[in-house]
């Protein structure tokens, strides 16, 4: 069966599925989740955008051990994964690269100046992660910078009851992962901490992993004024067969080692709210050529972000105002890029207008930023929508978006590739079209999208013996459809779940000013993905993933997981199967992806 024929029948039986299971009795989720992630907090079905929410259920159901596997099955997020585990991997959104996409926790912007290779360092274990707001399209009016083609915002667990949760996992490639999870909850304070190690030998030659993670969120205060303080930790050693350079670079290593430190709080008064926040962020990456000759060709660069924002809402008869400041200083520290440092600020402002009994809204805004070396940039938008009942809403938005160049992108050069100190700014126009529909247990949406991008940064030369270089050299045009669905069901007295995204795009590249392009478009031109996580037997639960991706090169494969788990007073037993067909498929670099393999785990939860 040809893969497009395969997506239609997989469609045609979920929305089978979908008309002729039993009355769902089960309250709906969606409508509760408040998506915190810009400065005015609006229902999650209230929004004039594309956000979709993957939620401590979703999370629990999804066979996935970590963010980067768990963003994989959400159509139009592509996560390009080096090897298991999400050790190391890039995000992209809507055929952006991976340079253009930006990652918060909790709203902290944790970009990297140096290289968005690092953006997936910080990304949190799965056991403290209450929802996941993923959010499609331009986003730099209510971010700034680097959410150029989208941004994911990780929201931790608020608040937590006295529990202690043990965990060990054993599978193929000699993986060995453990970890522990503990809740205090006192009269005054809340508070979460984390501790896990995941190790490997690695499923090919020099693929070897040891990673640990500490995680502590303390919150103070939390019956008056809630002062949140939250910190981790990520330590990743990994081989680094083939990732970066050519296929033939097979002794590659690479060690990286993330911090962030944050401290906020949220303040409500009358029709006011104010959350400010202070943040810091490290990253430290230590890459060798060769893990054999450690005195040979090596880089390392330490960058550090400190920085503070503050977000309002005010609340008035016009509708809703949302405005802020965020500010931040960054240094690097670099053998290979040099000694740099930066002063950035921005300042976002917005209205939220609503007409017609509240079911027309419009949200002009704008974010102006300041750099101390590429000076000002403004970028302007507007999100529009009308309900027309209380389940069906249109939205459409256009926004300008840019990104500036990083400091590899600027100053970066091996024996290979030269930096270039003049770059330009990239730039787009992005424009959007939607609908959605929320009713009970089901909530659909679809989505037309386009993006006018210039001055994209490529690495390009003339001749074969020429060193690469970063040049602002690429127009393109990206359109595309974005398609999610939806449904929660009982069947008998179990809970049932069927959820299928579709992403198409279509890049039209101009004409290249170059005979050698060294990043040349390769988005998911078809991205499908499905997920049916069920119960039948008490204490057992299932869940199959099937995942389809065509890349605009005309590579394609699929791919299916599954896991089973099984619950028995205060023990879960699980197995997770990745990749259970075995197909052979690359998602970058060239780098194989591991064939089927097995994860056991056994978790104990004292409570």
């Amino acid at each position: 069966m040809k893969p497009i024929k395969l997506i239609t029948t997989l469609s045609l039986l979920t929305t089978t599925s979908f008309l002729f299971a039993q009355e769902p009795i089960l309250e709906e989720q969606l409508e509760e989740v408040i998506v915190t992630s810009s400065r005015i907090d609006l229902p999650f079905s209230k929004n004039s955008r594309s956000i979709n929410i993957i939620t401590s259920e979703v999370i629990q159901a999804s066979a996935a051990t970590n963010v980067a596997d768990l963003l994989q099955q959400v159509a139009g997020v592509d996560i390009r994964r080096r090897g298991t585990a999400g050790m190391q991997s890039d995000l992209y959104i809507r055929g952006g690269s991976f340079e253009q996409t930006l990652l918060l926790i909790d709203g902290i912007k944790v970009d990297d100046a140096q290289t968005g290779h690092h953006t997936m360092n910080m990304a949190l274990p799965i056991e403290v992660i209450e929802r996941i707001e993923i959010i499609s399209g331009p986003a730099a009016r209510v971010f700034g910078q680097n959410a150029f083609t989208g941004a994911v915002n990780i929201v931790t667990k608020k608040y937590t009851e006295d529990m202690l949760t043990l965990e060990t996992q054993g599978g193929s490639f000699h993986t060995l992962n453990a970890a522990v999870t503990a809740g205090v909850n006192l009269e005054d304070s809340n508070h979460i901490v984390h501790v896990s190690k995941n190790t490997s030998e690695g499923y090919r030659h020099n693929t070897d992993y040891d990673n640990q993670n500490y995680f502590i969120k303390s919150t103070f205060n939390k019956n008056k004024l809630p002062i949140t303080l939250l910190t981790a930790f990520s330590e990743r050693d990994f081989g680094a067969n083939g990732f970066y350079s050519t296929p033939s670079a097979t002794e590659q290593y690479e060690e990286t080692q993330t911090s962030l430190v944050g401290l906020s709080t949220k303040i409500k008064k009358d029709d006011w709210i104010i959350k400010p926040q202070l943040y810091w962020r490290r990253n430290q990456d230590m890459y060798l050529y060769d893990r054999n000759n450690p005195t040979g060709y090596r880089n390392l660069h330490i960058t550090n972000k400190v920085g503070a924002q503050v977000n309002a809402s005010y609340t008035s008869n016009l509708g809703i105002t949302g405005f802020g400041v965020d500010a931040a200083q960054v240094y690097l520290a670099s053998n290979n890029l040099g000694d740099r440092d930066r002063f950035m600020t921005t300042v976002f402002l917005e209205h939220r207008f609503k007409f017609f009994n509240d079911k027309f809204d419009v949200t002009p805004g704008v974010a102006v930023t300041y750099y101390s070396d590429f000076k000002w940039h403004a970028f302007p938008g507007v999100d529009i929508g009308y309900e027309l009942n209380n389940h069906f809403k249109v939205y459409g938005n256009i926004g300008y978006t840019y990104r500036i160049p990083t400091y590899t992108d600027l100053y970066y050069s091996d024996p290979t590739t030269l930096g270039n100190e003049n770059l330009e700014p990239e730039e787009a126009v992005a424009e959007e079209l939607g609908i959605k529909y929320n009713k009970n247990n089901f909530s659909a949406s679809i989505a037309l999208f386009n993006r006018d991008s210039r001055e994209l940064i490529d690495y390009v030369k003339e001749n074969e013996d020429d060193l690469w270089q970063a040049t602002n050299i690429a127009e393109v045009n990206t359109m595309g459809v974005d398609v999610y669905t939806n449904y929660n069901f009982l069947m008998g007295v179990y809970s049932q779940s069927i959820n299928a995204s579709y992403t198409y795009i279509d890049d039209d590249l101009k004409d290249l000013d170059s005979n050698y392009s060294k990043y040349s478009i390769n988005s998911l031109k078809h991205h499908f993905v499905t997920r049916y996580s069920s119960q039948f037997l008490k204490n057992l639960s299932q869940a199959i993933i099937y995942k389809y991706a065509e890349r605009t090169s005309g590579e394609s494969y699929s791919v299916v997981d599954a896991s089973v788990t099984y619950t028995y007073t205060a023990f879960e037993f699980s197995v997770i199967a990745s990749n259970i067909f075995n197909t052979e498929y690359t998602e970058t670099n060239l780098v194989p992806m591991p064939k089927g393999n097995l994860l056991f785990g056994l978790k104990y939860s004292f409570k």
